[in-house]
């Protein structure tokens, strides 16, 4: 049985942010400037699908990451842990990204509350 969102939720917080390893739910697409649009359906019920998608525009929201974001979340692979998504971040941003551990890990765990992502460990 899957665990409800406050038993998540008070697993991760005795759990080590920085070792957590983070996976994607949702697809993504890639401009030119690489910067990741996520694509998140609007309806999930099979049947809702069926019978409202066709009389919309689009069956999905499309929510785009600046790129901060957009580095993030392509190192977000589901092999590699919290810490090293920093180290990563950090190096191809340098001095321009300060406070890089709390930014990336308030932004990862924002991912993860909006159901962007989720973690191994949960699994």
């Amino acid at each position: 049985m899957p665990l409800t969102f406050n038993e998540r939720k008070k697993i991760l917080k005795s759990a080590n942010t920085l070792e957590l390893t983070p996976f994607k739910i949702y697809t993504d697409e890639k401009n030119d400037d690489e910067l990741i649009t996520v694509i998140i359906p609007k309806f999930k019920n099979k049947i809702v699908v069926k019978l409202v998608s066709p009389r919309l525009k689009s069956d999905h929201f499309k929510i785009k990451l600046d790129k901060f974001g957009s580095a993030v979340w392509l190192n977000i692979n589901g092999k590699i842990k919290v810490d090293r998504i920093i180290k990563d971040v950090k190096k191809k941003f340098g001095d321009e990204l300060q406070y890089e551990e709390e930014r990336i890990t308030k932004f990862i765990f924002q991912l993860y509350t909006q159901g962007f992502i989720s973690f191994k460990e949960l699994n």
